[in-house]
């Protein structure tokens, strides 16, 4: 276009106006900008547990361990923080009170704030499962494995049952991630003194020490959901 053919631009916003309007959208409202999925939460989200995948680490207790996580990690390829050593976390509270919700919440939150992040997740019971000595399985191997890996979520740890040999397991597994000191999420509905009872007094001296608590209380929400969902049945 030459210059002595421009046009106003009173004019040309009006004509843009103009067509929007016709297409529907309405020109006084502000572009909403539209954020790229990070590739990395996708991955992790495959392995989140469907109730998990949108968990929010929104307790502040766990917000502030995620943010001095994320603050420590070593700087790696790229320029993107990785996961390095730590405080651990030891989430406790009564069934239902979201203490599963704010482990995977926080593991959502440092990929989210760009933390190379190389993670594993396993309930009391599942690890116990899974390492019980049976032909063709290395149990030793895959012991290791969770025992190195830079974050590790154990879920509700002191539910299953207790012998010898998962007294020994856990005291290997804590030990190991103590000494080295990898951040570790315990969440557990034992207080110390039955949780130290189900352990060991061993394991239950490396938790005190290695992590940080964190108490949740208030109601079963699993409970009040259910019940909100049968009132608005009723209602319907």
């Amino acid at each position: 276009m030459r210059d002595h053919d421009a046009q106003p631009v009173g004019s040309i916003a009006r004509r843009l106006a103009n067509i929007l309007t016709s297409r529907g959208i309405d020109p006084s409202s502000s572009p909403t900008a539209q954020e790229e999925p990070l590739p990395a939460l996708q991955a992790a989200e495959s392995r989140i547990p469907a109730r998990y995948s949108n968990a929010v680490a929104d307790h502040p207790a766990v917000a502030g361990w995620v943010h001095e996580v994320a603050q420590a990690g070593r700087p790696g390829p790229g320029g993107a923080s990785g996961i390095a050593q730590g405080r651990s976390l030891l989430i406790v509270g009564t069934t239902g009170t979201g203490k599963t919700h704010q482990a995977y919440g926080a593991v959502r939150s440092l990929i989210t704030a760009g933390v190379r992040l190389r993670w594993k997740a396993t309930t009391a019971a599942d690890l116990y499962a899974e390492l019980r000595p049976r032909p063709g399985h290395d149990g030793e191997r895959e012991l290791m494995d969770l025992a190195r890996c830079p974050l590790l979520i154990i879920d509700d740890l002191g539910a299953a049952k207790n012998s010898e040999w998962t007294e020994e397991i856990t005291m290997r597994l804590i030990n190991r991630r103590y000494n080295e000191m990898l951040p570790t999420l315990v969440t557990t509905n034992l207080g110390m003194a039955d949780l130290r009872q189900h352990i060991g007094d061993r394991v239950a001296s490396r938790l005190t020490e290695m992590t940080d608590k964190v108490i949740l209380d208030g109601p079963d929400r699993r409970r009040a959901i259910a019940a909100e969902r049968r009132r608005i049945a009723a209602a319907a």
